[in-house]
């Protein structure tokens, strides 16, 4: 099955190209749009102040993050952790151009956009007119948002997961991945129970074979079978 990684980022502001930065990153391993367990977060140390506006959206202070790996410190382990998978955004072209920014100020290649899904296309285009944001998504689908009181990378990455899994189909791929399950069960047991019914055959006696069996009782000193006659 398709091993994908939901990813999400919060960060300094609006455009890299005015200076801003990334100061975490958030991914979660899906296979099968299931979430496997498997995660990579990080906060990182921007380099810079986070201004007020910023920090109001995500609770990341300029203090909190001086003390956090710069990214150069982490992107092999970043790297390592995506691989080659398609990577699952919302609103896939802001976090890929950050993304992007960070990797090529270190001399890596850009990650393609053709790489990413974008979450928000796949709503507009199953639900048009209707609001895309992660949030409305998750009332939409009955997604608890009970601990999103500020934006963070990696919580919005798994509640992401979740939206995506209802975007491709929801319970009703599960539902049909476990009636597949219970479908090879089903034959796997009537296999066991299955008995196959042999034509009778017939073994006659010999004279011969009856003479020694008569031979052999003779030998025995009070049979079991005597003492209920």
């Amino acid at each position: 099955m398709k091993r994908e990684v939901v990813l999400d980022t919060e960060t300094t502001g609006l455009d890299p190209a005015s200076g801003h930065r990334v100061v975490e990153i958030g991914c979660v391993e899906v296979v099968g749009g299931l979430r496997t367990g498997a995660v990579f977060h990080c906060y990182l140390n921007p380099e810079r102040d986070v201004p007020e506006e910023a920090f109001r959206v995500h609770g990341l202070s300029t203090d909190f993050l001086k003390t956090k790996p710069i990214f150069s410190e982490k992107v092999d382990e970043f790297m390592e952790f995506i691989a080659d998978a398609p990577l699952v955004i919302h609103n896939a072209g802001f976090d890929m151009r950050f993304i992007n920014a960070e990797l090529t100020k270190l001399g890596f290649a850009a990650l393609p956009m053709d790489r990413a899904i974008d979450t928000v296309m796949m709503a507009r285009k199953k639900f048009p007119g209707s609001p895309a944001s992660l949030d409305a998504l998750c009332k939409r689908f009955n997604i608890d948002l009970s601990s999103r009181t500020k934006h963070g990378a990696l919580l919005d990455a798994e509640l992401l997961s979740d939206v995506y899994l209802e975007l491709l189909g929801g319970r009703q791929v599960t539902f049909q991945l476990d009636a597949n399950k219970i479908a090879v069960a089903n034959m796997a047991s009537e296999a066991k129970t299955l008995r196959v019914a042999l034509e009778p055959r017939d073994f006659p006696i010999s004279s011969e074979e009856l003479e020694a069996h008569a031979q052999m009782l003779a030998k025995l000193k009070k049979p079991v079978w005597e003492e209920y006659n």
